[in-house]
């Protein structure tokens, strides 16, 4: 029989409130010299001169340990087709190489088949359709997949969905990751809504993603399939020419006391992205501590 699996919580924001810094100023109208200071330091970080090397290492770990086997190493992008001798087969084209070499594929790490529905009080709900036939137990697929309180939907007939995953990218230098869905690769069963994605600064910014769901068709369910794409990561640099380099880091204390100040603060402020200037001034000077 299908099991329910959760009615609804209020959960971190999906995608983090764009925003900037507002200026703050003394009696006399002068800024503060704080705010000053972030803004130059901004300036030279964005307008000094970048690294030399043309390889920009991009650092990954994982903070959940529990279960970790099944969540599998995110990888680079390549679709490989079969080998052919045309010189102008589509595989070797410039344009998309260059393209699927800044891309890294996360796959689903469960089979799950979950529906929307409403109990007899009207209450938004979860249900395992597969019941005692699902691979993953209702009470693990409860705590893993949340529905966001319906205040907090974009639109009121569109639930969101959410997990929350062990992925962290960081680096020591400008990098930018941008999260995407899975446009990369064909899904035989079609989700029956989007991903919601978000772009954020990993150098000063490294908070783990997010799986965000957001349901346009809730008469379907949302099959989820383990080992099939379930979201992809785009990487900028400053200088678009150089390439990126995907290596394991170890997740050390100093990290983790970093990550520690960033996780949770979209349930205190609003436009988080205003507290860049608090994250640079107490950043470490190197998180990339590889493995």
């Amino acid at each position: 029989m299908p099991t329910a699996v959760t009615n609804r919580i209020s959960t971190e924001c999906p995608v983090q409130a764009s925003g900037h810094p507002a200026s703050v100023a003394d009696p006399l109208g002068h800024r503060d010299r704080a705010s000053a200071g972030g803004w130059l330091s901004r300036i030279r970080r964005w307008f000094g001169p970048v690294q030399r090397g043309r390889i920009v290492d991009i650092g990954w770990t994982m903070r959940e340990t529990k279960a970790s086997f099944i969540w599998e190493n995110p990888r680079p992008v390549l679709n490989k087709g079969p080998r052919s001798s045309h010189s102008k087969i589509v595989s070797v084209c410039p344009a998309m190489l260059d393209h699927e070499s800044r891309l890294i594929e996360v796959v689903c790490p469960i089979d799950a088949r979950i529906r929307f529905q409403r109990d007899a009080q009207g209450r938004a709900v979860l249900e395992n359709v597969l019941g005692d036939a699902s691979p993953i137990r209702s009470g693990h697929l409860s705590q893993m997949v949340k529905l966001l309180s319906e205040k907090e939907w974009r639109h009121p007939q569109r639930p969101i969905v959410q997990v929350i995953t062990p992925y962290l990218f960081l680096a020591d230098e400008p990098v930018w990751l941008t999260q995407l869905p899975p446009f990369h690769a064909y899904l035989p069963t079609p989700w029956p809504g989007l991903l919601i994605s978000g772009r954020f600064p990993i150098d000063v910014w490294p908070r783990t993603l997010m799986w965000a769901f957001e349901w346009h068709n809730t008469t379907k369910d949302l099959v989820l399939k383990r080992g099939e794409p379930w979201f992809t990561v785009r990487l900028e640099t400053m200088d678009p020419s150089r390439k990126t380099r995907l290596i394991r880091t170890k997740l050390t204390p100093e990290l983790e006391e970093y990550l520690q100040g960033i996780d949770g603060v979209s349930n205190y402020v609003r436009g988080t992205f205003s507290l860049f200037d608090v994250a640079r001034r107490r950043r470490p000077k190197i998180l990339l501590a590889p493995e």
